[in-house]
Formats: structure tokens, C-alpha cells, sequence
């Protein structure tokens, strides 16, 4: 979102596929970005602190033989609230490692990507830069990612992260990125709305999902049951159904070429699942393909009891006028699988591997700086002093959240830690694909009597036409 390694992540992802993107609220440990309207201090929390860290004593300058000089997209955007505290994390770094010059190169923009792929067509990419966590697999794959293993284990700092955190940027036991924000996915509930209606259990399963919504949406006149999300991004959280029901929605293959599920089982079942939410359980909100942002108001606002979420909503939420008692998270219900599969979300560092030896390995120092405990919790403290919501999933082991978000409920805390358990990457070449899925969706919240089946067959027809022929004669040429 949302990265840019802070709050606004996961929509840019979405809706514009760029590098570094992200929506749902909360300041990422190691964060660039937040949003501009801030909230109150916690002042409990808050020391007096000023907006940037004090800068550190330099070390003895380096001489000219001795500098390497490498390039960074990270600069934060001119209007960034976060501007402040990236930049004297900038001059940090410098003083204490004056034997790295970084150029700092804008790179939050909408057109992040399509301005990576351009420079690295033409000789011209960054030594290093963030990635979300779906782009590191169509990198690896394409031998843009650096691999970084050696390096990474030779790193005294490896331990500390938590476990799995390179996960999701390993490829045959080789990594090629390094971890710098996560967060996980699952339900977002109004505890409130749920006393209410005399409902002391989350739901656990797809029926009893169905079956809350409409009692809470009885007790609580006036109210939607559940948000669901029918927009242009609705594969979003589409994508969790089919991952309960058992399914994906693409498979790569061993030969780097691309598969449609859409006509799958899963696929089938999960969009039959949302047609019965809509038109037999009847727990939708009436504009089924409202804007993203209306979903949210609906559930800060006490309209909607549900909605599916991240786990660093919360502090956006706190700051939208909802009580810390109100807001509560939980894994995803299980699908026919009878799994529930969260998904995991981020950025990691990739380096260059066209960068000379040199040049990795300072921008391998320069990526480790933002993970470390001090950077984290300086970066905490700016959020807590500036009002920004924190993410409290953090991806290292002795940096602890809870010290500057003492508001956050046990059993919150809990469920996050609960939904990384079972973690999913979003469905490869989402990016292309996502306004294909967007129109099946669309279609049986739309019409009661459309057929789930005959959508999905007409979708996959046109995405394999217009999209994977293309992109698997591509792949195959390049191996050849």
C-alpha cells in the first residue's frame, strides 16, 4: 500500500500495478510514506520528541578511491507527510557510512513500473529499489532480482527477522530480496455491532459468515451486514474465496508460462458463493460496485459490521473516530478447502544484479539501514509524535510494536499473528489480468441471473486471447 514503505501500499498495486504502492492505513516499520491528514497523539505513548531524529556524529570522511557511488528510487514525493523523517534518514546514513554517496531518485508515481521496466531495457536501473511482493516473482523469474543469498547469510541481521520473512523472495533455496515492510490479511469486524446483535464468536466458515451477517444486519437496524468489494478491483479480495475453495486463479509452470483457472472449481464456487452473498443472504451494501474508499467509510462509520481488511488498518481507522474496542481483526473464514489462507502483503529491497560487486554490496548496507531496530524505532516515534496509525506486524524480532501502540488489543495483536500462519501471494500477473476477473464479478452482483460458470468461461476466453498467448510465445522465445 500501503511502500513508499508505509500506509499507502496496496491500492497503487491494484489499480496502477506500480512498483511501490499501497492503501490501507498504518505506518510500516521502516516507512516512507504516510498519509498526509494526522490524527491526534497518542500522548500516553508520546514522548516529547523532535519531528526528525538527531543527526549522528560523522565518521572519518572517506577518500575518493574509497567512495562508491549508487542509485536508490526511494526519494519520497514532494508532498509526502513523511518527507521530513526520510530525508534525515537520508543524511544519517551518509554520516555514518561516508563511504556510500546514494542518489536519491523519485519513484512514487503511477507509472513507477513501466518507468523500471524502461530503465532496465535500457542499461539505466537502479543498484537498488522496493518491490511489492507479488512483482518479486515476475522479476526472479525474468533474472531482474539480484541473487543476494551469500550476502544474506553472511548478514549478522538474518536472525533477526522473523521466521518466513524471505519466504516469499526465495526461489530454489536461493533469496533475492530483502524484507522491509508486511502485512497480512484478514476480517475486519465493529466488536460493537456484533454485542449488539448477541454474537460472542467469530465466524469460522463460509455458512456461518452468511448466516452472522444477516443477524447482526437484523440487530442493528439500518446496517449492511457485510462490504463487499464489486469495484474495477474487485479480483482483489475475490482471489481469498478461491484460495479457500481450494484454487488459484493462475498457475505458472515449470517453464515460466502461465495457466488460467478461472473456469476451476474454486474459481467457480467462489463466485457463486459471492452471488448467493448478494442475492440469497442478501448482507451486501445496495451499491455493490461503490468505490473502494465508500467500503471503508461504511465500516468506520458503524454502517457495515464487516469488511475484509489488512492488519494495519487499525490505526486508520482509530483515526476516522472508531474506539480500539471496536476494531477487530480475525483469519478469514474457511472456505470448501477448509483452509483460509492470508494474504501476505509487502515490500522487499531488490538490488541490481548488473550493479558491480561493489555497488551490490553498499546498496546491501543501505537496504540492511532501514531494517535496523534504531531506524524502526525512530520511525515509530515520528508516527506516534505525528498522529500516523502503526503497523503492528513487524518483520523483525527486536523491534516492539506494542511500545508505541499500547492501544492495540490483545486479541487483535493475536489474530495478526494468527493470520500469517497460512500466507498466499496474490495470483501471478494480477496486474494484466485484474480487469478480466473484474467484469465475471461485476456481472452476478449485477444480475441475479447471471451464471457464475459461463461468466468465468467467457473471462478466461478473452484473458487467454488478449493477454497469456502473448505473454507465454514471449516467454518461451526468451528461452530459447
Amino acid at each position: 500500500m500501503k511502500k513508499n514503505r508505509g500506509i499507502n501500499k496496496l491500492a497503487s498495486t491494484l489499480v496502477a500495478a506500480v512498483v511501490i504502492a499501497g492503501m490501507l492505513g498504518g505506518c510500516g516499520a521502516g516507512s516512507k510514506d504516510v498519509e498526509s491528514s494526522a490524527a491526534p497523539s497518542n500522548d500516553t505513548n508520546a514522548q516529547t520528541a523532535s519531528p526528525v531524529p538527531a543527526t549522528p556524529e560523522a565518521t572519518p570522511e572517506a577518500t575518493p578511491e574509497q567512495i562508491v557511488e549508487i542509485t536508490a528510487w526511494d526519494q519520497p514525493a514532494p508532498d509526502d507527510a513523511g518527507k521530513p523523517f526520510v530525508e534525515s534518514e537520508f543524511a544519517r546514513f551518509e554520516k555514518l557510512h561516508p563511504n556510500i554517496k546514494v542518489k536519491h531518485v523519485e519513484a512514487f508515481q503511477t507509472n513507477s513500473r513501466e518507468k523500471f521496466m524502461t530503465a532496465i531495457a535500457g542499461g539505466e536501473a537502479p543498484d537498488a529499489m522496493e518491490q511489492p511482493f507479488p512483482d518479486m516473482q515476475l522479476y526472479i523469474q525474468k533474472g531482474i532480482a539480484a541473487d543476494i543469498t551469500d550476502m544474506v547469510n553472511s548478514s549478522p541481521d538474518k536472525d533477526r527477522f522473523i521466521d518466513g520473512a524471505f519466504d516469499l523472495a526465495t526461489k530454489d533455496g536461493k533469496v533475492y530480496g530483502i524484507p522491509s515492510f508486511m502485512y497480512s490479511t484478514g476480517l475486519l469486524y465493529n466488536k460493537r455491532m456484533f454485542k449488539t446483535a448477541g454474537i460472542e464468536s467469530i465466524p469460522k466458515t463460509w455458512d456461518e459468515f452468511a448466516t452472522t451477517a444477516q443477524k447482526v444486519q437484523e440487530k442493528n437496524p439500518g446496517s449492511i451486514g457485510f462490504d463487499i468489494l464489486g469495484m474495477d478491483w474487485a479480483d482483489w479480495h475475490f482471489e481469498y474465496y478461491v484460495w479457500q475453495a481450494g484454487g488459484d486463479l493462475t498457475e505458472l509452470q515449470p517453464d515460466g508460462t502461465v495457466k488460467l483457472q478461472f473456469t476451476s472449481d474454486a474459481a467457480v464456487k467462489a463466485l457463486q458463493y459471492y452471488k448467493d452473498l448478494k442475492w440469497k443472504y442478501k448482507i451486501t451494501q445496495k451499491n455493490v460496485v461503490q468505490d473502494y474508499n465508500e467500503n471503508q467509510k461504511d465500516f468506520f462509520s458503524g454502517r457495515s459490521a464487516m469488511i475484509l481488511g489488512s492488519s494495519d488498518s487499525f490505526g486508520n481507522f482509530m483515526k476516522q473516530g472508531m474506539k480500539p474496542e471496536e476494531i477487530g481483526f480475525a483469519p478469514f473464514p474457511v472456505g470448501p478447502s477448509g483452509t483460509a489462507p492470508s494474504q501476505v502483503g509487502g515490500n522487499f529491497w531488490m538490488l541490481n544484479p548488473k550493479s558491480t560487486p561493489e555497488k551490490m554490496k553498499a546498496a546491501f548496507e543501505y537496504a540492511m539501514f532501514f531494517q535496523s531496530k534504531e531506524h524502526f524505532e525512530l520511525w515509530a516515534q515520528y508516527c506516534v509524535d505525528n498522529g500516523f496509525g502503526i503497523n503492528p506486524l513487524s518483520i523483525v524480532k527486536d523491534f516492539d510494536v506494542m511500545k508505541f501502540v499500547k492501544e492495540l488489543p490483545a486479541d487483535y495483536i493475536a489474530a495478526v499473528q494468527e493470520t500469517t500462519k497460512n500466507k498466499h501471494l496474490e495470483y501471478y500477473l494480477k496486474s494484466s489480468l485484474s480487469p478480466y476477473l473484474a467484469k465475471p464479478i461485476q456481472k452476478i452482483l449485477l444480475d441475479p441471473k447471471a451464471d457464475p460458470a459461463t461468466e468465468m468461461k467467457a473471462a478466461q476466453e478473452l484473458a487467454q486471447k488478449e493477454v497469456i498467448d502473448k505473454y507465454n510465445t514471449d516467454i518461451l522465445s526468451a528461452a530459447k
